[in-house]
């Protein structure tokens, strides 16, 4: 038998072409398994920034129907298409795997649930990799949106929490779920923190402007301080979902009326340079997020992070002498983590580097793309 006909093929499907967290978990994943010599195909609905991406590293790109939850979806209005994109989706998927032919299906995130389903009736093996969890949401909302995803043979999960959230929701899914805790990129050798000399305490932000995300807690808390005689520059590098523009706007008259100097810095693949740029970075989610990357992130960078104390930001940032964790939706406890930081700035970096090794111990790439081949190849 040739090397070539040994190769394995791998189907990954993802339901969006951006990059922020669960779309460079896709990436490294496909970086991976083309790193074990597979056939690497990713099937996406739309065309986007990770396109491009994906070809870089290897893996073949098809756009196709299908159907991905969103809310919108469950409104009168969605209803149209809601249906429309079950039929086409249902359609492509099954000529897609009958195309393609893989060894093993990886299914990306609960929000694209005819994938296992489809694979299960198509006799093929799947994984699913779990990035959403609300332990605060409707129990029965979450046991439905998991249900599908006992149609594959494993699931993967990025944190306990997230195990946790399933174990509640679905004890039969939780009992055959793995956790693999996301790879975290980064530069080599990122810029050290610069001194605090007079002038203004640099904060970023990083994510999409979004009320569940709290970027108006960071200008809320920047005020505090102004207020208090210690001048704060924020940096919000993101962008608002289409339909959210009135949330921007709402931002922006909050820095006016608040006197607080902020960058709209919009949406940026490569978020290093502004790190660079930072003294600390805040991670202030009001809702629970499975994991948090961005707190990696910031860590990686070796910069001090201010994060919520809930759901997987916890195991994000927790175990880190330069990362605060503060009450979810408080604005105060942000302005109090940021004055002590500041407060007591070179003490703080004198540890960054520290942090920094243990996060690279956590969650390396390579760790990460290995646990992954392991799990869809071994």
């Amino acid at each position: 038998m040739s090397s070539e006909s040994k190769k394995h093929t791998v189907l990954l499907v993802h339901p969006g072409a951006e990059l922020f967290g669960s779309d460079r978990m896709l990436l490294e994943s496909a970086i991976g398994l083309v790193g074990a010599g597979a056939r690497v195909v990713v099937a996406l609905p739309s065309t986007g920034l990770l396109v491009n991406e994906l070809r870089r590293a290897g893996a073949e790109v098809v756009i196709v129907p299908m159907l991905v939850l969103r809310k919108v979806l469950l409104t009168p209005r969605g209803l149209p298409k809601l249906f429309r994109d079950t039929f086409r989706g249902l359609g492509a998927a099954w000529r897609l795997i009958g195309r393609v032919r893989p060894d093993v299906v990886y299914v990306s995130t609960i929000i694209i649930p005819e994938w296992p389903l489809i694979a299960r009736l198509r006799g093929t093996r799947s994984v699913s990799h779990v990035h959403e969890a609300e332990a605060s949401g409707n129990r029965l909302v979450n046991r439905i949106l998991y249900s599908p995803h006992l149609a594959s043979h494993r699931t993967l999960v990025n944190s306990r929490f997230s195990l946790d959230t399933i174990r509640t929701a679905l004890p039969a899914l939780a009992h055959r779920s793995h956790v693999v805790y996301n790879g975290v990129a980064s530069p080599a050798q990122p810029m050290s923190p610069r001194p605090r000399t007079e002038g203004p305490l640099r904060v970023l932000y990083i994510g999409r402007l979004s009320p569940r995300k709290g970027p108006d807690l960071v200008i809320e808390a920047a005020a505090r301080l102004h207020s208090a005689g210690r001048p704060v520059d924020v940096t919000l590098l993101g962008a608002v979902f289409e339909g959210y523009e009135w949330f921007e706007r709402d931002l922006r008259a909050q820095a006016a009326e608040a006197g607080v100097s902020v960058d709209f810095a919009g949406f940026h693949t490569d978020i290093w340079p502004f790190l660079e740029k930072t003294d600390v970075l805040l991670v202030p989610s009001r809702i629970d997020e499975p994991f948090g990357n961005t707190a990696v992130e910031g860590i990686l960078a070796l910069r001090p992070v201010i994060a919520s104390d809930s759901s997987g930001l916890r195991e994000a940032a927790g175990g880190y002498g330069t990362a605060k964790l503060v009450t979810a939706g408080d604005s105060a406890a942000i302005a109090s983590a940021l004055t002590d930081i500041d407060t007591r700035w070179d003490e703080m970096v004198s540890t960054v580097a520290d942090s920094r090794g243990e996060a690279l111990r956590r969650h390396a790439p390579e760790v990460y793309r290995s646990s992954i081949t392991t799990h869809l190849l071994g």
